[in-house]
């Protein structure tokens, strides 16, 4: 019954795979919704049985269906990617997936990644990984770029020697100038989800991000599922691991972070290398202005 199968669903992205509470609430609301619809699409209970039965010609009457919703092309390519990942786990195979391409997205001028993209984006990356802990792996990388701002090279970087975690995190970064960064909670909880199922122990001096065969992680496989990521959901090609960063740097300084106090989060060598920022925050409240002024 869909019912069971949805709370398998559910366990399976709490605890395999250690997803937020925002992105199970989303994923699942998306399998509820292609079940619900594909009991009346194909006049039968959906189960394993009747997912393995759906083609592409039915998951988009699925998605024509929720685009009769008001959906746009990118969450449209969302949803697609939420449907693909709940057909990986009821399949069980890949190659059972009906191929289906989503929506031509359109590129707009680059802007900072919003939370919910950042969320979308790490979330399938991770979902799409080969194995559990490469998952985990690649979640708490993008966490750790927005989350405290880090370089991909910083990222990866890191060694046992920051065990155990605490509040802040100390980070070496270009020119082998040292930082400490705050460690949000949701960053924390995804590290230590991480080396709960990798296998290979962390130790002081050895990577803290291994490779799938135990050596140090390589920032080009980040790069690389963030790219597929990205085309997955449909977001713009200046949607890298750098974006993130970025996005960590425009999103603080629209909150009310002062210029010096980023500096020292960055890593920023000169305030000058900050200063783009303004520039950033800036076009943003233009676009907010534009936006929502009666004359404007």
């Amino acid at each position: 019954m869909a019912d069971t199968l949805i709370a398998e669903y559910r366990s399976y992205l709490a605890d395999n795979r250690r997803r937020s509470i925002h992105s199970v609430r989303a994923y699942v609301a998306t399998a509820e919704r292609l079940c619900e619809f594909l009991t009346e699409h194909l006049g039968e209970p959906a189960n394993r049985t009747t997912l393995a039965k759906a083609g592409a010609a039915d998951l988009r009457a699925f998605l024509a269906n929720r685009r009769g919703d008001g959906l746009t092309n990118r969450s449209t390519a969302r949803e697609l990617s939420a449907v693909r990942n709940f057909l990986r786990f009821a399949l069980g195979d890949e190659a059972a997936i009906p191929a289906l391409k989503g929506p031509r997205v359109q590129r707009s001028l680059p802007r900072p990644v919003d939370p919910e993209a950042v969320l979308a984006l790490a979330g399938d990356a991770a979902d799409s990984a080969s194995d559990s802990w490469i998952g985990a792996r690649d979640w708490a990388v993008l966490l750790l770029l927005y989350g405290c701002g880090l370089r991909v090279s910083e990222a990866t970087g890191l060694t046992g020697d920051v065990l155990p975690l605490g509040q802040t995190l100390r980070v070496t970064g270009k020119r082998n100038k040292t930082r400490i960064v705050p460690l949000l909670d949701g960053v924390r909880e995804a590290i230590e989800g991480y080396l709960e199922l990798c296998p290979y122990p962390p130790a002081k001096g050895e990577p803290l991000f291994r490779g799938r065969r135990g050596g140090p992680l390589s920032p080009a496989l980040i790069r690389r599922a963030v790219q597929g990521a990205r085309k997955r959901l449909g977001l713009p090609e200046k949607t890298t691991p750098h974006a993130l960063r970025h996005s960590f740097a425009t999103h603080l300084l629209a909150g009310g972070a002062d210029l010096r106090s980023l500096q020292e989060l960055l890593g920023h060598a000169s305030l000058s290398s900050t200063q783009v920022y303004t520039a950033v925050d800036t076009a943003m409240l233009l676009d907010e202005y534009l936006n929502a002024h009666p004359r404007a």
